[in-house]
């Protein structure tokens, strides 16, 4: 949805691994030479955990690309089986043939993996078992994963078993009944979150490997993806995909912090702060510890009654004797002068004061309430069924809320409805009156009709009457759901694409004709070729639609916009339509 938005080719941060996206930071490289070094020199069992998300899946897959030549794998993937069907899995990842009533026999099992293992021995060859999630391995299994171990030669192990599992992991082989298996553990390494700088160089790795010729994210958003994510690179990739579809809903070429925390607050379901709250939280917290000690200081220092009420005596005493004195040549000049000056004069009206004209113009302002105030006193008005008939009466039609589904009414009337997520970028350029989907701060879904939009404001009505509300205001409260009305030219809604041919195709190219300002073929070929493919490519181009040469439904309505079509409802201020 918002690749070709921020010039990217695919999705940069899908959560399924993806061989070109692997980024190999440094404990990442470190973990996998561990593994490396276990299946080249060392027996027995090699140990690598970490937290959820850290990157050990990838560091298995990057394991197996990089084998030796001479290593046979054996990947177990669900380790919640029995003894039994964990030798049985081990068989079937080597390609070992069991016979049917060896089946269930444990010891035949053994007796079969045995014999592989040296064979496999005396070809110079080393057979690896790896196990992921083996935290979930159940004791008696685990019991049978030592024993394994046990399969040796006079000179080494025959035998060499990957334990991967989450920190639980540390936990479950620290038991007292599995000691002899943790005591034949001859590598242990713990992979850990990405630092700060890695956090950075991931993102931007993988921004760059989908196709970013530009940085999508600034410096202080990268900081908070990695504070936010605690360098967990399924968190980062989560955090920064939501990011990027925030900021396509809100035609941001470029995410910042706010967005990342937006992304956040969706991906924990709780409210995220900023860093400097936590700050600001210590200073206050610090500030209220100085008033109550300076309240207590003064507290105990009072003087008391009396010498308050002395004290309240010399005071007034001043100004008495500052009276007493005559007044000598100019001292005191400004002073009454200022003195006549505030004193009026009954036969001259009171001029009003610029600070009074002031204060009414600011309340007139404040008159018109935010979107929260909005929101808060007009529920009754934000219903699908008052935003319907609004929607319709724009464009001259008429809603019955009992007449059935309101998209149903529309094509009786001619009209199609179009409902997606998107952006303030692309109702601009389609240009259409729209149903926006709001959500509250306190949860609940509200429908504002979208009636006409400015470079830094938008039109919306509500209860029949409209407002005027910042962008920034509105973009807080939406997510990018609409829905609008649109009059199709052709008979049917459908996209038109190289191959297809009819009326429909005839008057597509007759329309973009026109549009471009050139001559109108009579009648036109009706046949969708190369040539109007080119067409419509240009013409997308040109009004920053998604570049494909199929003339969809967005190409269809921003085509009709341009055509000026008679009785259309349009956004802009400035663009008018025939009627």
């Amino acid at each position: 949805m918002y690749t070709s938005f921020f010039g990217l080719g695919e999705k940069p941060f899908a959560i399924t691994p993806d061989p070109r996206y692997l980024y190999m930071s440094g404990r990442h490289a470190e973990a996998l030479a561990h593994l490396l070094y276990g299946i080249n020199e060392a027996g027995g069992f090699i140990q690598l955990t970490g937290e959820v998300g850290t990157g050990k899946t990838t560091v298995v897959r990057t394991l197996l690309e990089q084998l030796p030549g001479h290593a046979d794998v054996a990947v177990i993937l669900n380790p919640r089986v029995t003894p039994l069907e964990f030798l049985l899995a081990i068989c079937e990842e080597l390609g070992v043939f069991v016979r049917d009533e060896d089946e269930s026999s444990v010891k035949a099992l053994v007796d079969i993996l045995n014999k592989r293992l040296l064979d496999a021995h005396a070809k110079g060859r080393r057979v690896v078992v790896i196990v992921d999630e083996a935290q979930n391995l159940s004791a008696e299994t685990l019991e049978q994963v030592r024993l394994l171990t046990n399969l040796e030669t006079a000179t080494q192990k025959l035998l060499q078993i990957i334990l991967i599992g989450q920190p639980e992991l540390r936990e479950v082989l620290a038991r007292n009944e599995l000691r002899q298996l943790a005591q034949r553990i001859t590598g242990r390494y713990h992979l850990d979150p990405l630092s700060r700088d890695e956090t950075t160089a991931y993102v931007r790795h993988r921004l760059m490997v989908a196709g970013a010729t530009a940085e999508v994210f600034s410096p202080s958003a990268l900081r908070e993806v990695h504070r936010l994510s605690h360098g967990i690179p399924r968190i980062i990739n989560v955090i920064c995909d939501r990011a990027l579809l925030a900021g396509y809903t809100r035609d941001q070429h470029r995410v910042g912090p706010a967005l990342v925390r937006q992304a956040a607050a969706e991906v924990y379901g709780r409210p995220i702060s900023p860093r400097w709250f936590g700050w600001a939280g210590a200073l206050a917290a610090v500030a209220a510890v100085l008033v109550l000690a300076v309240g207590v200081w003064r507290l105990l220092n009072d003087p008391g009654p009396a010498a308050a009420s002395q004290a309240s005596s010399a005071s007034a005493a001043a100004p008495q004797a500052a009276a007493d004195v005559p007044s000598t040549g100019s001292a005191l000049a400004p002073d009454s002068i200022a003195a006549v000056a505030a004193t009026p004069d009954p036969e001259t009206p009171p001029e009003p004061s610029p600070t009074a004209a002031l204060s009414a113009e600011q309340t007139e302002l404040e008159t018109t309430p935010d979107l929260s105030t909005l929101l808060a006193n007009g529920r009754a008005a934000t219903s699908t069924d008052t935003a319907f008939t609004e929607l319709f009466r724009l464009w001259s039609g008429h809603y019955d809320p009992a007449s059935g589904r309101a998209c149903d009414q529309a094509a009786e009337q001619g009209l199609e409805c179009l409902f997606q997520r998107g952006s303030w970028g692309q109702l601009r350029a389609l240009n259409r009156p729209a149903i926006l989907t709001v959500t509250d701060d306190a949860g609940r879904a509200h429908q504002l009709v979208l009636a006409g939009l400015r470079d830094d404001s938008a039109l919306v009505t509500l209860d029949g009457r409209q407002h005027e509300l910042d962008l920034s205001q509105l973009s807080r409260y939406w997510y990018g759901d609409y829905l609008l009305l649109w009059r199709p030219q052709i008979s049917g809604v459908r996209s038109l694409s190289v191959g297809m041919r009819g009326d429909e195709v005839r008057w597509l190219r007759r329309s973009l004709e026109a549009a471009q300002g050139g001559p109108v073929s009579e009648p036109g070929s009706d046949y969708f070729d190369t040539d109007l493919a080119r067409m419509v490519e240009a013409f997308q181009r040109r009004h920053r639609l998604e570049v494909d040469g199929i003339a969809g439904v967005q190409t269809q309505i921003v085509l009709a916009t341009v055509l000026d079509e008679p009785g259309t409802p349009l956004l802009l201020a400035g663009t008018t339509s025939g009627g």
